[in-house]
């Protein structure tokens, strides 16, 4: 009924719906910006990425200039992320320029291109004076007389692996031979970018895990499932609407699958191919998702459990309160493990093994999260590599500070109850700094409940 026209609605009822739809509009407006707060949001970011981090990565790894080469709708992935807010594209052929001079302590951020790229980047072509687009970048390039010239080109790194070929063959065709000997991959750089959080960043990522939470917790709830009657795929539906409803994103479709006592278990590829659809939700079933979120070009990615309850029970059994214990265990070995300078396969090594000496039955597939969902750095392990990545997925790629990573994993438990084995299959969102290891948003230590327990009741 609407409130403003109806002439029925007490007067005074009419303030309290008022008021209580206000409310639930300042609440939420806190938590997500609308898109011109998001735009203003993501520039800055952006400002003080390439202000204050990019300079010290150009340092680290030795390359005093980058270039980044991307046309429209075929945008090199480190050059997209890079991009204003208001620019969904590339514009033609786009040509970013990063001259580092760490004696002077100066950097050049230059576009050679018609426009200004944001507010950072300024052009640096007039094509009334200079027709040709390559013949200035090499005006500029030759200007700066670079050590090293950054090209993003890489077989180890997917992200890294962005510049095609007819336009390295174009810059290498115009390059003057001097310089031919001073191009290199960008690839150390390049990852480096994608995978760096600065710490304005870090505070944004504590509220995108704590939506991605939120969004779960109200799936797996009497306010989604009515047991018996909902189906998976109606609650996977209803997260992926749910997202779209508060105006986010999602980089991967939810899932949402189904482990119970008449059962066998079956291999890892089920959780994410090949689940059978409409599978009713039923009391005593142990529920899992995988779902994530993107907003504030920065992604979460998470896999929480949920049980649901007989009728006259209050809690989840025991056996499964010990299950995610167990898994918690796992992620415990796992984190421990992350020392600076490991690669992934150590890391992965030495936490499987641990976690087998503690009687566990652990698989540890976690991977680098941030501006992409499945993004560049330290790779720890994957389901179907459990003796390590090879090194076309970044084998020996070490464990840098500042760093998030999608702890996924799973520990295969064995229920004599159920007379089977389940798998508690955990991801959760992990900040790696120069203190350590932590969650960024907490982690689930306890199975949520279907329906919630009214206190007031009493059964």
């Amino acid at each position: 009924m609407d409130f403003v026209t109806s002439s029925k609605i007490n007067p005074i009822n009419r303030l309290f719906t008022i008021l209580g739809i206000f409310s639930c509009f300042v609440l939420q407006s806190q938590q997500i910006l609308p898109e011109v707060e998001r735009a203003r949001v993501v520039d800055e970011l952006l400002e003080d990425r390439f202000t204050n981090l990019l300079p010290k990565l150009m340092d680290d790894v030795g390359v005093d200039m980058w270039i980044l080469i991307s046309r429209e709708y075929n945008e090199d992935p480190v050059l997209r992320t890079m991009l204003p807010a208001t620019w969904l594209n590339a514009r033609r052929r786009t040509i970013l320029l990063f001259y580092r001079d760490k004696k002077k302590n100066t950097m050049d951020k230059l576009a050679v291109a018609r426009y200004n790229v944001g507010k950072s980047i300024v052009s640096a072509w007039d094509k009334e004076k200079e027709p040709d687009q390559w013949k200035r970048l090499m005006e500029l390039i030759a200007e700066r007389n670079p050590n090293k010239i950054g090209l993003n080109f890489s077989k180890d790194h997917n992200i890294a692996d962005g510049l095609d070929k007819t336009d390295y063959d174009e810059f290498m065709q115009n390059l003057p031979k001097k310089f031919h000997s001073r191009v290199v991959s960008a690839e150390s750089l390049a990852v480096r970018w994608i995978e760096t959080r600065t710490e304005r960043e870090m505070v944004i990522y504590d509220q995108l895990v704590d939506i991605t939470h939120d969004i779960i917790a109200e799936a797996f709830s009497e306010k989604v499932i009515t047991p018996g009657v909902t189906t998976t795929t109606e609650v996977e539906w209803w997260m992926r609407q749910k997202v779209t409803d508060l105006g986010l994103e999602t980089w991967f479709h939810p899932t949402v699958d189904i482990q119970r006592n008449s059962e066998e278990l079956v291999g890892h590829l089920y959780s994410f191919s090949g689940r059978p659809d409409d599978m009713v939700i039923l009391p005593g079933d142990l529920l899992h998702c995988d779902f994530g979120i993107t907003y504030l070009r920065l992604n979460t990615d998470c896999q929480e459990l949920a049980y649901v309850l007989k009728p006259g029970e209050t809690e989840a059994p025991s056996f499964l309160v010990n299950a995610l214990y167990d898994g918690n265990r796992v992620q415990d070995f796992l984190t421990k493990n992350m020392i600076k300078g490991r690669t992934g396969n150590q890391i992965l090594a030495k936490a499987l093994q641990d976690a087998k000496d503690n009687g566990l039955q652990p698989a540890i597939y976690t991977h680098p999260l941030g501006t992409y969902g499945h993004s560049a750095g330290t790779t720890i392990g994957m389901w179907d590599a459990q003796g390590g990545v090879m090194k076309d997925d970044g084998e020996n790629y070490p464990l840098n500070p500042n760093t998030v990573y999608a702890i996924e994993l799973n520990a295969t438990v064995n229920l004599p109850e159920w007379k089977r084995d389940i798998r508690i299959m955990l991801e959760e969102a992990g900040f790696y700094g120069e203190n350590g290891f932590r969650y960024v948003n907490g982690r689930q230590t306890e199975l949520l409940l279907i329906p919630r327990i009214k206190q007031q009741q009493g059964y």
